[in-house]
């Protein structure tokens, strides 16, 4: 009887250390999942069991971490050759552009017919056309490609967002739209960029400009949020879970990069702040929260 609990206690100890090898291997994984998801390390996960089980799934995790950093390799490195395109493009279309609206102001100060003045026109509007979309692509491989970052200073939300309608106001009488601010008595300040903050605030604003259907509300509240509510009947909810997606556009808009709202997105995140979309009947409201200056 004797030896029985001897044998049992001896079974027990070696069954409770393997129990424990196997949960500080289990830890060890976890942790180094942790740690190789998180970071650009090309080392892999290591056990110190010799339990066969534990040895596969190990084995198996590794697997799956080696095409998973081949795919992020992949990503980054299509993503980059994206970036870069999107830059020599914009950079290369500028110059003939100005170039050729140029020649068109030449040509529209000497003596032609009406027919020719209209044709000459109607080409001018198009190259107008094709120089905003330009700079705006050029403009958002700046931001993507940045590598100093933006600056974080004090900015006071009811002046910004004052220029930025004001800024827009060409673009929102074009649309005959009016829009109605709301903003409280006493300065609401973020800590921010300001000419970041302005870039978002215009951006927003001029896809309002674009997509409302004829009206705009826009409210600072006290705590730092901005809102920017219109109507738009023809958007889908697909859409505007795509809005901040970069070169999406709507459907029956021709005139546009698709990359105003993902600079605003761009721009937002690197002040560590948020932006979000929702539509609820048929009012879309764009919602940007920043950092408050009393929380830096």
């Amino acid at each position: 009887m004797t030896l029985l609990c001897v044998i049992l206690g001896i079974v027990i100890l070696i069954l409770t250390v393997k129990i424990h090898i196997m949960k500080k291997d289990c830890k060890r994984i976890t942790d180094g999942m942790h740690e190789k998801m998180n970071t650009d390390t090309n080392t892999m996960l290591e056990i110190s069991t010799g339990d066969r089980d534990m040895k596969e799934m190990a084995a198996c995790l590794n697997t799956q971490l080696a095409e998973l950093k081949e795919m992020k390799h992949k990503y980054r490195q299509g993503d980059a050759e994206l970036k870069s395109a999107v830059t020599n493009i914009s950079h290369d279309l500028r110059t003939p552009l100005t170039s050729v609206m140029g020649y068109l102001e030449l040509l529209d100060a000497e003596e032609k017919s009406d027919v020719a003045a209209r044709y000459l026109s109607l080409i001018k509007n198009r190259i107008n056309d094709m120089k905003s979309l330009t700079e705006e692509m050029f403009r958002y491989s700046v931001i993507i490609t940045r590598e100093e970052k933006l600056k974080t200073e004090k900015v006071c939300l009811n002046r910004v967002l004052e220029d930025a309608v004001a800024e827009a106001a060409v673009q929102l009488i074009k649309k005959g739209i009016d829009p109605k601010i709301e903003m409280p008595d006493a300065e609401v300040y973020c800590m921010g960029d300001k000419r970041a903050v302005l870039r978002v605030f215009w951006n927003i604003l001029n896809n309002a400009a674009k997509y409302s259907d004829g009206d705009l509300h826009v409210c600072l509240e006290t705590d730092g949020t901005v809102t920017f509510s219109n109507t738009a009947k023809e958007l889908s909810s697909v859409a505007v879970g795509k809005l901040f997606d970069r070169f999406f556009t709507v459907a029956h808009n021709k005139k546009s990069t698709g990359l105003g709202l993902s600079i605003a997105k761009q721009l937002t995140e690197q002040m560590q702040g948020s932006i979000n979309a929702q539509k609820h009947a048929d009012m879309l409201t764009i919602r940007v929260c920043l950092p408050p200056a009393d929380s830096v």
